[in-house]
């Protein structure tokens, strides 16, 4: 009797750790870019970065900056923080707080003032805290790159959460959410307390890959262990497992339909 082989589940095409940079004086883990991962392979993802802001950074270091041609997401992995986006009536800066599980979305579209910074005031009263986070940057097509930059804030409660047997799933990205990007996407959030496995489906069109926030697991058909600080890039198929994950696992999936369009960058600006 012929065996039966599944090929709807991904291998893992890549295992790599992230990088370290400096910038605005922290040290930044950087998974993407790699000049180890063609861009294809992650189309539309751009950028992930995880860093840690110090609860008086913004006494210390402006952080205003420019971007352009892209969404800017960020997430609070701990703490909380403050941000300012140039999103306000005539281009005034708005600023939003970022609680533990605070999302922020921001479409840079033609061009946007970005701060990563506490305000005074909060530093006055002495409620700023350390805040881990995870920033990405995700792809607009270049029929989008005019577009008028917007801001969206999704605090912990407007973000969906599950349990997926062994995981606590949160989706940043995906059905439920009401953020939305400039191609179809998927992003969770993933937690496994207890370890143990998860399964989640993948579209067959997106490309994907996983990064790992704490812990280890086996992730993908072929098996590959991945952990702390590590990416993983998937290879086709249309669902993504995840075995033997060590207690307190927890790890981001992200995936995208890809544009194939080549970005072209300068520096804050992708064109």
């Amino acid at each position: 009797m012929a065996t039966s082989i599944d090929t709807l589940q991904r291998d893992v095409v890549l295992v790599e750790d992230a990088h370290t940079r400096p910038m605005m004086g922290l040290e930044i883990l950087e998974p993407l870019p790699s000049a180890h991962i063609p861009y294809s392979d992650v189309d539309p993802f751009i950028l992930v970065h995880e860093g840690v802001v110090p609860a008086n950074f913004g006494a210390s270091v402006d952080t205003t900056h420019p971007h352009r041609g892209f969404d800017n997401l960020w997430y609070a992995i701990s703490g909380s923080s403050s941000t300012g986006h140039s999103t306000g009536p005539g281009g005034t800066m708005e600023r939003a707080r970022l609680e533990t599980g605070s999302l922020l979305k921001l479409r840079t579209g033609r061009g946007v003032l970005h701060a990563e910074a506490l305000g005074e005031d909060e530093i006055r009263a002495g409620t700023a805290t350390e805040m881990r986070s995870i920033l990405f940057w995700v792809n607009l097509a270049r029929k989008d790159k005019n577009v008028e930059p917007t801001a969206q804030v999704l605090q912990p409660d407007d973000i969906p959460v599950r349990q997926d047997g062994d995981a606590t799933v949160r989706t940043l990205v995906g059905e439920g959410s009401s953020v939305e990007l400039g191609t179809p996407g998927l992003i969770l959030d993933v937690e496994m307390p207890k370890g143990g496995a998860f399964s989640s489906p993948v579209p067959s069109d997106f490309n994907g890959f996983v990064y790992l926030l704490e812990g280890e697991a086996t992730f993908g058909a072929n098996g590959r262990r991945a952990g702390r600080a590590q990416i993983a890039v998937l290879g086709p198929g249309s669902a993504l497992t995840v075995a033997d994950a060590q207690p307190g696992t927890r790890f981001v999936l992200m995936a995208g339909k890809p544009y194939g369009e080549a970005p072209i960058y300068n520096g804050p600006y992708v064109d």
